[in-house]
């Protein structure tokens, strides 16, 4: 990780204190006041949390380790084909902004907007209402990712994305989203091909008491608990 954090100058603290400890608030969903002492001052910690969101550091870490990682598996630095779904998550009574009922999934909160590869690795993810359309919606995902992916041949997408969102996949990349779902004739779940590691990524964001529910106050944190737990994930490997 030291590759894309800013550890060129001395500092007083060890950004590796304040890493474990983001990493252990994401793990535990303890509330930042009641950071242990064995981590730095939770003031402290907040303050790189906020800021590498703001400044890009965390978004320039979370691609750099999604990319060490697909060469490990021997793959293109990029992918070439990508699936975009959405999860729609409770928030607890005092988020007061950006939160909505999602009246098909009936739940009150925000929708998670996931761009995966056929890893599972979150390479894009942004945080709106839950009331809100995926097809709206889901567009600022791709525009996150438009000077990152060069070589990208296949969107993978639900009926939920027709419209808007193919509209912008056309613009940005070039490339029109393929709707991949189960038959209309299967009852339960059916695991769809590419499709399903969506899915699984969801499935892993449990691993994450952070991620259990929508604590955060601002979208932007909500967004930037996502990539730490995309991170984490990989590091974990290693």
């Amino acid at each position: 990780m030291a590759k894309f954090l800013p550890v060129q100058r001395k500092r007083s603290l060890d950004l590796r204190k304040v890493v474990d400890a983001i990493r252990w608030l994401n793990e535990t969903g303890c509330q930042w006041r009641n950071l242990p002492e064995t981590f730095p001052p939770w003031t402290a910690v907040y303050y790189y949390f906020r800021r590498w969101k703001s400044d890009g550091t965390l978004n320039t870490l979370n691609i750099g380790l999604n990319m060490i990682e697909r060469q490990a598996w021997e793959k293109e630095p990029t992918p070439s084909l990508v699936c975009v779904d959405s999860q729609s998550v409770k928030s607890v009574p005092f988020v007061k902004s950006d939160k909505g009922i999602d009246a098909n999934k009936r739940v009150n909160g925000r929708k998670r907007q996931v761009l995966v590869d056929t890893l599972g690795l979150v390479w894009g993810a942004i945080v709106h209402p839950a009331n809100e359309h995926d097809s709206v919606a889901g567009g600022a995902v791709l525009r996150q990712l438009q000077n990152v992916f060069h070589d990208l041949e296949q969107i993978l997408i639900d009926k939920a994305y027709q419209g808007n969102f193919c509209q912008t996949a056309r613009e940005v990349f070039g490339v029109t989203p393929e709707v991949s779902s189960k038959p209309p004739s299967t009852k339960g779940f059916v695991p769809v091909k590419w499709r399903w590691v969506s899915e699984r990524t969801f499935a892993w964001f449990n691993f994450f008491r952070r991620l259990s529910k929508d604590y955060e106050k601002t979208k932007e944190s909500s967004e930037a608990w996502l990539f730490w737990a995309n991170c984490q994930m990989i590091l974990a490997k290693w």
